[in-house]
């Protein structure tokens, strides 16, 4: 039975159990732990210096209020970029190729920044929706239109991640159905095509980690403007 191209993004089940859960799970236990010791390993070591980077990039424009939510978001982001990058391992899935699940991740966390922006500085908070000098009979319009801009965001930003994320597999395995069946045919051109196929995995590597920094760099400039 031929299969889809559209199959490898199903969500797993065995005995009728959905497996997205383990998906989610599995991955934390990759994370080395670290230990008391005044000297720590080469991997903890890097991974240390990588989220202290992180955090310094992303909160360096956030006042000290926002700056509680640094564990928080860091650990978003390194969450998603290993189920980004495990999901590009043959016979795996990956669960952030799943609407549902970023917008799991999204809707809570954005309307977070909202609230808290309604409960600190409700001015400002609703200042937003309306840009300064403004023309009069153009208020009511403005006013509707950066409301709906606003409960867009937490949409674009599952959107974002699900369409690239989705679209990368595709081509690969869309290349990779070409290779095969040009190599018994002509081999030069599968040869080519595989070497297309290898700069487009070395791509989607990079899209991996920056479509999940660009989901938490989205957050905290939502968090910036409400704090």
């Amino acid at each position: 039975m031929m299969l889809s191209f559209f199959d490898q993004f199903m969500s797993p089940t065995y005995m009728g159990i959905p497996l997205i859960a383990l998906a989610i799970i599995l991955p934390w236990t990759l994370y080395p732990t670290p230990t008391a010791r005044w000297i720590n390993n080469r991997l903890l070591t890097l991974q240390g210096w990588f989220i202290n980077r992180l955090s310094q990039q992303i909160f360096l424009p956030i006042n000290q209020g926002g700056h509680k939510w640094a564990v928080l978001l860091t650990s978003l982001m390194i969450f998603l970029i290993t189920l980004n990058m495990l999901g590009l391992l043959p016979y795996t899935f990956t669960p952030t190729t799943q609407l549902s699940l970023n917008m799991a991740f999204a809707v809570p966390l954005w309307l977070a920044t909202v609230i808290i922006g309604m409960r600190n500085q409700p001015t400002a908070a609703l200042g937003h929706l309306l840009p300064e000098g403004t023309p009069t009979p153009l208020i009511p319009v403005l006013i509707i239109i950066e409301t709906i801009s606003l409960f867009i965001r937490p949409l674009a930003l599952g959107v974002r991640l699900t369409a690239n994320l989705t679209a990368g597999h595709l081509l690969i395995q869309l290349i990779a159905t070409a290779a095969f069946v040009l190599l018994p045919m002509m081999p030069t051109v599968a040869i080519l095509t595989a070497t297309v196929l290898f700069l487009l995995t070395l791509l989607e590597v990079a899209v991996a980690m920056i479509q999940a920094y660009v989901f938490v760099l989205l957050l905290s400039l939502y968090l910036q403007e409400n704090v």
